[in-house]
């Protein structure tokens, strides 16, 4: 069901996916973000601190960051030393 605002234009309402808001009159439109939940605590996220629920989180997360817990692995090769490049032919 649609309802007509006092501009005359109709209120669609939002999917739980993506959904729009007008803030104020004019053409500014702010695209708000899926809801997902939390990488921390698994709480829904928020606007605000998208991905995260809470500023709390963001912290954890960004202190996770920058005290080296998030680590992408890597495996150390013996021929790493020397790196050749390929002949390339002119």
């Amino acid at each position: 069901m649609t309802d007509i605002d006092k501009h005359g234009q109709q209120n669609k309402p939002a999917t739980d996916n993506m959904a729009l808001v007008n803030k104020g009159s004019g053409n500014n439109v702010t695209r708000l973000r899926p809801v997902a939940p939390c990488p921390i605590c698994k709480k829904n996220s928020t606007q605000d601190f998208h991905p995260f629920c809470c500023a709390r989180c963001a912290n954890i997360d960004l202190n996770r960051w920058l005290s080296g817990a998030y680590v992408i692995p890597v495996s150390e090769d013996e021929n790493d030393d020397e790196m050749t490049l390929p002949d390339i032919e002119q």
